[in-house]
C-alpha cells in the first residue's frame, strides 16, 4: 500500500491507498480501506456501508473474473464538495457488452446479475471502460452531501 501523495495532473484529488487484489482477503481489506476513507472524509452510518457494499462488488468481480488486480482509494474535492473516489481496475477478459452487464439480472458465471447494477446504484457517479481481452477498469465517486 502506498503512502498518501498529491497527483500533480489531477487538483483536487489526493491517493490514500491501492491495494492489490488477488483473493476474498483481499476483497475484505478493500471493503475496511474504503469504509475508513469513508468515515475520515466525513461520511457516516449508512453511506459508509453503501461505499463498503460498491467496493466488494467491484472487487468480488476481479477475483471471480480476473483473477487480480488494484483499487486505489482517494480523498477528492470538487467546488467546494469532499468526497471518495474509489478506482478498481484488473487486465482479465474484459467484458464483451458493458450495457448488457450493467442491467439487473445480467447473470455470468457465478452471480444473479446484481453486481455491477448495484454498484453503480450505490455511488453518486460510477463509470466503466472494458476492452475484451484487455480488462476492465471502474470508477466510482461518492460526494459528501
Amino acid at each position: 500500500m502506498s503512502g498518501a501523495c498529491n497527483s500533480p495532473d489531477l487538483p483536487g484529488v489526493e491517493e490514500v491507498g491501492r491495494l492489490a487484489i488477488r483473493s476474498s482477503n483481499d476483497v475484505v481489506a478493500a471493503r475496511q480501506k474504503g469504509r475508513e476513507l469513508a468515515m475520515q472524509i466525513g461520511f457516516a452510518g449508512s453511506e459508509v456501508t453503501l461505499i463498503a457494499s460498491a467496493i466488494s462488488e467491484i472487487a468480488r468481480n476481479i477475483v471471480d473474473y480476473a483473477e487480480e488486480g488494484e483499487m486505489t482509494f482517494q480523498r477528492i474535492e470538487r467546488g467546494g464538495k469532499q468526497g471518495i473516489l474509489i478506482v478498481g481496475q484488473d487486465q482479465g477478459p474484459g467484458i464483451p457488452n458493458v450495457a448488457e452487464a450493467l442491467q439487473y439480472g445480467c447473470a455470468t458465471r457465478r452471480g444473479i446479475g446484481v453486481g455491477l447494477p448495484g454498484a453503480k446504484w450505490l455511488m453518486d457517479e460510477f463509470e466503466i471502460v472494458s476492452k475484451p481481452g484487455k480488462g476492465t477498469k471502474v470508477t466510482m465517486r461518492k460526494w459528501l452531501v
